[in-house]
């Protein structure tokens, strides 16, 4: 059986369109026409013999062969593109200050820092983990290349939009079953110090849907509401990525609770020209969210 060498440029534009959502804006990351990415997808259909793409409406779906591509892809891209970092950019040195959500402390700092780390090891890394006002005054100041951020304002300078993600309940079932059985009883909320759109946003909710609430638990770190809400002591709001042992999801509407909107995400960079490193690094970002994204 002869076995065929996949085209590495076809693979990253059928990552890049799946990413995206669009392989027209695939086509402009990659400085490619749409002909050409077009070409690039039935050219990669061919090597595999098999239908990735299939019509979904206005769009495209991934078929299961598609899904099963894209696995591999990504892991090819990875290792090809680590390669060829460590082979031609090792030299590459300089500075990248980043700030991030204690949210992504989990994805980012093990995954995406240690790799940069490993492929350019001359390159000063420097991490700030606060909240969004924090970050983007500092953002503003000058004293960070690289920002992620939650529900920032779109019309920011130097803002890419990552993805919408939606707000969640999060706590232990039995809070909830406590609650639901005592409906005059205010919902025990655990929250973050104001100002924090996790606090405001479910707070709006309840009102709304004319539910009582009452905040028992305050905190300035994301540790001490995951503490609190293991130890039973209310339900708080964050999103489903990294969450910990002892918590889970609890499902909007059938449950009693408000359903919750969602927030944008956005990695924010601060010059207009930023150096290589941040480049790099910026990439690095994205291809590691929108995988933790999608599971």
């Amino acid at each position: 059986m002869r076995l065929a060498n996949f085209d590495m440029d076809a693979l990253r534009t059928f990552v890049t369109g799946i990413e995206l959502g669009s392989f027209a804006r695939a086509a402009q990351r990659l400085g490619r026409s749409t002909s050409a990415t077009s070409a690039q997808l039935r050219k990669l259909e061919s090597q595999a013999d098999a239908i990735l793409l299939q019509r979904s409406g206005r769009g495209l779906a991934l078929t299961e062969s598609g899904e099963l591509m894209l696995a591999y892809a990504r892991r090819l891209l990875a290792l090809n593109d680590e390669a060829y970092a460590a082979l031609s950019e090792g030299r590459l040195s300089g500075e990248v200050r980043l700030g991030l959500q204690e949210d992504f402390g989990e994805i980012l700092l093990p995954e995406v820092l240690g790799r940069f780390a490993r492929l350019h090891p001359r390159v000063r890394i420097e991490a700030r983990v606060a909240r969004n006002s924090e970050l983007l005054e500092a953002l503003a100041a000058g004293q960070l290349d690289l920002a992620l951020v939650w529900g920032s304002e779109s019309g920011m300078p130097g803002r890419e939009r990552l993805a919408s993600v939606p707000m969640c309940w999060i706590g232990d079932p039995e809070v909830l079953a406590r609650w639901r059985e005592q409906p005059d009883e205010p919902l025990p909320l655990l929250c973050f110090d104001a100002p924090c759109l996790f606090r405001s946003e479910p707070c709006a909710a309840l009102d709304r849907a004319g539910l009582p609430w009452r905040v028992v638990f305050s905190s300035a770190n994301l540790a001490g509401l995951w503490a609190a809400a293991r130890a039973r002591l209310g339900l708080t709001v964050r999103t489903a990525l990294s969450l910990p042992d002892g918590v889970e999801v609890l499902t909007a509407g059938s449950s009693g609770l408000p359903t919750l909107p969602t927030l944008e995400l956005a990695l924010h960079r601060a010059q207009e020209a930023p150096s290589e490193p941040v480049k790099l690094l910026q990439e690095l970002i994205r291809e590691a969210l929108a995988e933790n994204l999608q599971r």
